[in-house]
């Protein structure tokens, strides 16, 4: 922990400055693509959460998840690249978010954004 402003110090050395890869990968399942995030999500790693959402918006796929499961945090910069994404869809009911743990999830409650989002316990209910 860091004793200055609460939050867990991330000791991995990865391409990302010491912090782990806010995108973990894309995949393409049955016409939908599911977008894995992990980490904690925030102005550090904004851009990149913001290139790979709006590459698979790009492709505009029937359904687009963005599975939640491994993300640890999330600051109010990324909800507004949750957001952004969404608006980039034509079908935006197509935007779905999947398996937020209980941080993310009250992000998302908070914010009162997961009343304007499609959430969903797991990637497997967010694609049915």
């Amino acid at each position: 922990m860091c004793p200055f402003c609460l939050n867990r110090v991330v000791t991995d050395a990865g391409e990302t400055g010491g912090r782990e890869a806010a995108v973990k990968g894309v995949e393409q399942r049955d016409g939908a693509t599911i977008v894995a995030l992990a980490g904690e999500l925030d102005l550090y790693n904004a851009e990149e959460v913001r290139a790979a959402l709006l590459a698979a918006c790009g492709d505009e796929p029937a359904v687009l998840v963005v599975d939640l499961a491994e993300v640890t945090f999330v600051d109010s910069t990324a909800l507004g690249v949750l957001i952004e994404a969404r608006s980039r869809l034509a079908d935006r009911n197509s935007f779905r978010l999947a398996a937020p743990g209980l941080e993310t999830r009250r992000a998302l409650e908070i914010s009162g954004l997961d009343k304007h989002f499609s959430v969903h316990d797991t990637v497997a209910e967010a694609l049915a």
